[in-house]
């Protein structure tokens, strides 16, 4: 398996050397095509090449974007309520995620051997974010992305990951019609642009990093957990050093400890 790491995405890092002015934000559609127009200058400047530079000309607007972004509520269930609203029940949500596995048990057990995450953490987070791959998402991703970085409510956040999305089609890891979640979250476990970039891993040896494939989507996402810190072999219930990655996953809780009562029960 190769990997394609690169360097921290952080804004000034992407954009530090720019010579231009930052794009101004905005907080409705009305500026859109002028922000695209500057961050075109700084996007060049970070080293977006022409295909990027073309989607983004060619991006729109979200208005499903902002309207999810405005409505967000964040998760405040109990986690048996949590567990029932998204899984059903965890002996129904670890028998999916046997099937799951029983697909292709050498991937997963080659997946462990290489990072040392077990299939069942792997399965839930894949099964938790889209279903194991049914719902990954309606919403262009380079629209979605190229919105929210110029929403000015989060706008020093996302714009990394806008470089990142074009980084991407330059790269062929990212079609510029690819569709993916509200905020640009892309493929089969649902990474941001700019975690997609750092952490993707070309599992199937095709030369790109493509979210959208089973085999690099969860051999990246195995990756990412194992540089943010999981210890191989190691326990991963609450309280331990393992399940303490997890809140690199998602900062939820809940979401947290269903995960880790889903690999539990598998």
């Amino acid at each position: 398996m190769r990997s394609f790491l690169t360097a921290a995405l952080t804004a000034t890092a992407l954009l530090g050397a720019s010579p231009v002015l930052a794009a101004q934000c905005g907080n409705d559609g009305s500026g859109f095509a002028a922000w695209k127009a500057a961050f075109a200058q700084e996007a060049a400047a970070a080293g977006v090449g022409s295909a990027g530079l073309q989607a983004l000309a060619n991006a729109q607007y979200s208005t499903s974007t902002i309207r999810a972004d405005r409505n967000q509520t964040g998760v405040r269930y109990e986690l048996n309520e949590f567990i029932r609203i998204r899984l059903g029940s965890l002996d129904s949500f670890a028998s999916q995620m046997r099937r799951e596995r029983d697909r292709n048990p050498n991937f997963y057990a080659s997946l462990e051997r290489a990072y040392g995450v077990p299939a069942g953490i792997l399965l839930a987070i894949h099964g938790m974010e889209t279903g194991f791959g049914r719902t990954m998402g309606n919403t262009p991703v380079v629209d979605s992305i190229t919105t929210v970085a110029y929403d000015c409510r989060r706008s020093a956040f996302f714009t990394p990951h806008a470089i990142a999305a074009l980084i991407l089609v330059d790269r062929g890891g990212l079609a510029p019609n690819q569709r993916g979640a509200a905020h640009g979250e892309m493929g089969h476990t649902q990474f941001l642009p700019g975690n997609a970039l750092r952490y993707g891993v070309d599992a199937d040896g095709n030369g790109r990093v493509d979210l959208y494939s089973v085999t690099d989507s969860l051999a990246s996402t195995a990756n990412f957990l194992r540089q943010k810190g999981w210890q191989p072999g190691q326990p991963f219930g609450e309280g331990t050093a393992n399940f303490r990655v997890l809140n690199e996953w998602n900062a939820a809780t809940v979401y947290q400890q269903a995960i880790a009562l889903s690999a539990e029960r598998m």
